[in-house]
């Protein structure tokens, strides 16, 4: 289903009823302006009963009236004062009535199996006014509104009240959004005593909740702090997968081993047992969006491997073309796993995780304290690790399988060093540093163990040429290299932990 999103900047102010916006007219860069045009706007906006839309500063509505009738969903912008706005046109919309999936799906991680439900209608007569600058180019809009509200939710009431909105088109510049906003307060103006229209007639929502470290912090405020911010980016990512953006599905699965890392890394701070059920079905996503990522990545190197190199097309089928099928088999799974009861539970309980911590036996120490046991903890598993490593020979399977949990020890150790990060700390950062350099390099050299095997495969069918074959030889030969390379860049950070 089509849709178009846009990044919308606008200026909100109160008024009293009937007052006259001033003329704009004399705003920089602007030349003329377009006769006021008055519409009738009729809108239902949706949310869930627990308003989990509202909380997360979203809006949902169906709009009938004006240029751009049809479905709006309107979602906070990484751009100070601005929104992002995604619309779906009735033509495009269900026949039915029922919400359009391009607008559902961006904010399934929020409603997950939760019913959208009509929370308040809004009628607004709308007159607007258009600034145009040098041949006739949109720069602003400046909407006069007055607006009736009726809450749907239990104890709603109706309310009337007058507003203007200022909102930047194509040509607008932050210079002309700082004029407008000193000339219309000088107007009559005041500040905007809600964020939208919705927010307003609906009133008070149970905003997402945020933890807060204190100057002392304990270790449960750490922690708790450290999975809200993990939370936030899993949720953040997820509408990102649904459409297969470049590196959400990295992204999302980074957040679930991080979460994971939280509650694996720190064990006596929350209640294990009450906790254990989180990180198993972290460590299944994870496992889930690994299918994904792993296909993406091939399909990332298939191509780099094959740069520069005179190689036929069969070739490149044999390296990329089976990489495609697999990798759209495991987004879809992935999707499917993201539109499931069991990964909406999973939100919910890590949800709930915030709110209420079920608090461990060293949940009130003090966060330093805490940190210092699992960053002392962790390095003791690595050198372990490493000891183990040296008792192997070097190339064979059983060092290159134990390279990968130095690798994998060594994220670990990284991921609880980040959790430190709003302490503000530097002693932990050169250990950090480390532990990042190790986990890069050994990744590297994983890289190259898994292709290599892989031109092996293909080399030993016997469906190629000589020269295919001839090609094959060249990119083993940068492999091999490229693996000496990574394994003597380990070799000069291994000590640093």
């Amino acid at each position: 289903m089509a849709a178009s999103e846009q990044v919308e900047v606008e200026l909100k102010f109160d008024v009293d009823a009937g007052h006259v916006a001033p003329d704009l007219r004399a705003l920089p860069g602007v030349v003329s302006a377009t006769p006021p045009e008055t519409f009738s706007l009729d809108a239902t906006y949706f949310d869930t009963e627990n308003l989990d839309l509202a909380g997360n500063k979203i809006t949902m509505r169906r709009r009938t009236g004006g240029t751009d009738e049809g479905w709006h969903l309107k979602r906070p912008s990484h751009i100070p004062g601005a929104r992002r706005e995604l619309q779906v046109g009735f033509d495009e919309a269900p026949a039915d009535g029922e919400v359009p999936e391009a607008l559902s799906a961006p904010v399934l991680a929020h409603i997950r199996a939760r019913t959208l439900i009509p929370v308040a209608v809004i009628s607004t007569t709308r007159t607007v006014t258009r600034l145009l600058g040098a041949d006739e180019e949109p720069l602003a809009e400046l909407a006069e509104d007055l607006v009736t509200a009726q809450s749907l939710l239990p104890g709603g009431h109706c309310q009337q009240w007058a507003e203007w909105e200022f909102e930047l088109l194509s040509g607008g510049t932050t210079k002309l959004l700082k004029a407008a906003d000193k000339a219309l307060r000088a107007g009559g103006g005041r500040e905007a005593s809600s964020a939208s229209k919705l927010a307003r007639a609906i009133g008070a929502t149970p905003t997402v909740h945020e933890p807060r470290l204190s100057k002392r912090p304990t270790a449960l405020e750490l922690v708790v702090t450290d999975i809200a911010l993990h939370r936030n980016s899993l949720v953040a990512y997820d509408p990102l997968v649904r459409v297969d953006a470049p590196d959400a599905v990295h992204q999302m699965r980074v957040a679930c081993r991080r979460l994971r890392s939280v509650l694996s890394g720190f064990p006596t701070v929350l209640d294990a047992e009450r906790t254990a059920h989180i990180g198993a079905e972290l460590k299944l996503l994870a496992q889930i969006l690994g299918d994904a990522r792993d296909s993406e990545v091939q399909l990332e190197l298939s191509e780099s491997l094959l740069r520069g190199e005179n190689a036929s097309p069969e070739l490149r089928a044999e390296l990329a073309g089976t990489e495609v099928t697999v990798h759209d088999r495991a987004l879809r799974a992935a999707h499917a796993a993201m539109s499931s009861k069991r990964y909406f539970t999973l939100l919910d309980s890590i949800d709930g995780l915030i709110a209420s911590p079920p608090p461990g036996p060293d949940a009130d120490l003090p966060a330093t304290t805490v940190v210092d046991k699992a960053i002392a903890r962790s390095r003791k598993h690595i050198h372990r690790a490493q000891a183990r490593l040296a008792s192997f020979a070097e190339g064979s399977d059983e060092w290159e399988e134990q390279m990968h949990t130095v690798r994998k020890r060594a994220k670990r150790l990284r991921y609880s060093i980040d959790a430190t990060e709003p302490l503000g700390k530097k002693k932990y950062r050169a250990v950090g540093s480390a532990a990042k350099k190790i986990q890069s390099a050994l990744g590297d050299f994983n890289d190259t163990r898994i292709n290599r095997t892989r031109l092996a495969q293909i080399a030993s069918a016997g469906n190629l040429g000589g020269p295919d074959m001839f090609v094959l030889g060249r990119i083993d030969a940068r492999l091999e290299a490229d693996g000496h390379r990574a394994i003597a860049a380990y070799r000069r950070v291994a000590k640093d932990l």
